[in-house]
């Protein structure tokens, strides 16, 4: 039996190429986000031509768009199946904070004597991972709504984070360790060529495994997918898992950027912005259904850069924080009252 897919992602099972007609229907879609970004940096960069851009400027864009293009990876597969998850914040600190404390950092002035070196960073990984499948059993299983869910272990999340940080001095990592993200190969920072490489590693999944394509046939009709004998269950505990590793990694990185440990990491993001609200804002404005089974990983990486151009333009132009974060709200409802609007009939909240 064919596996079933999307309109938004027809494959054939042979070949695995997608048709002529296909393509051109995404290039044109495209073109919106994509002129929006131009325009951003023709009317910021004639604002402010000196500073906005500069090669400065621009490595440290690419260095803000990091943290969220390696959340945005797992948030779009959670998405594309229909779900949300909304622990990314959680998983972001109680993995930063396993990171910090396994690897070599200073506290109260005293250098710790605990560093797993290379086993920290693994570590943090597998604890975002393992939040993930508490996401995804409890959704799976007791089926409970993906929204409740998340928010819940966002929480459990923030909780293992603070448990983590005690109430000693803050833990600091080495200046080597810091200066690391911001740190350039071939002229970009380390941290947009890790997001890099996630991003690609999102690319493959989507496009060219069966979790990737069983995921657009979930978000396109779940009930279908499972009359085709697509193990649905299975397919969304293996996806919140793949997103909590990412969610992790991405601790891991905000803490390396911040340099210091703090279980509220993914409350304020290198841009400016909460790591949650630019994540799934980015997803949204990329293009990716609410509803699921349309959308994919380069569209957030566009809306990721839309975001963080944005911020950093306002950022640059002198605009007052509080105006900051009205523009970004505007964006996003604006940007979902169009995504969702023709969608409207499919959205159900218990999804």
């Amino acid at each position: 039996m064919a596996n079933p897919v999307t309109q938004d992602h027809r494959q054939p099972a042979a070949t695995g190429t997608a048709p002529v007609a296909h393509r051109r229907r995404f290039e044109i879609r495209s073109l919106g986000e994509v002129g929006a970004l131009v325009v951003l940096v023709v009317v910021f960069g004639a604002l402010n031509p000196s500073t906005f851009l500069s090669v400065g400027n621009l490595q440290k864009v690419l260095d803000q768009a990091a943290t969220p293009l390696i959340v945005g990876v797992g948030a779009t597969l959670v998405i594309l199946m229909g779900c949300i998850d909304l622990s990314v914040e959680g998983v972001m600190g109680a993995a930063g904070m396993t990171f910090i404390l396994t690897t070599l950092h200073l506290r109260g002035g005293v250098e710790s004597p605990t560093d797993l070196g290379f086993l920290s960073f693994v570590l943090a990984v597998l604890v975002g991972a393992a939040l993930g499948a508490v996401n995804g059993l409890i959704h799976t299983r007791l089926k409970v709504p993906s929204f409740i869910v998340t928010l819940g272990v966002w929480f459990v999340g923030l909780g293992i984070g603070i448990i983590l940080f005690g109430t000693s001095a803050q833990p600091n990592l080495s200046d080597a360790a810091a200066q690391w993200p911001t740190r350039n190969l071939l002229g970009l920072p380390h941290s947009f060529w890790l997001a890099v490489v996630v991003a690609v590693l999102g690319v493959v999944v989507t496009r060219y495994t069966k979790l990737g394509r069983f995921a657009y046939a979930i978000g396109n009709n779940e009930d279908i997918a499972r009359s085709n004998g697509i193990p649905v269950r299975r397919i969304k505990l293996y996806v919140f898992v793949l997103a909590g590793a990412f969610s992790g990694l991405a601790g891991i990185l905000a803490i390396l950027q911040l340099g210091q440990g703090t279980p509220s990491v993914g409350a304020s993001g290198a841009a400016g912005s909460s790591t949650l609200f630019l994540t799934i804002a980015a997803v949204v404005i990329g293009g990716t259904s609410l509803a699921g089974g349309r959308g994919g990983i380069l569209r957030t990486v566009l809306g990721v850069f839309l975001l963080t151009i944005l911020n950093n333009g306002l950022l640059l132009a002198g605009v007052d924080p509080g105006y900051r974060s009205g523009v970004s709200g505007l964006v996003l409802i604006l940007a979902i009252v169009a995504a969702a609007w023709p969608l409207r009939s499919r959205l159900r909240i218990v999804k």
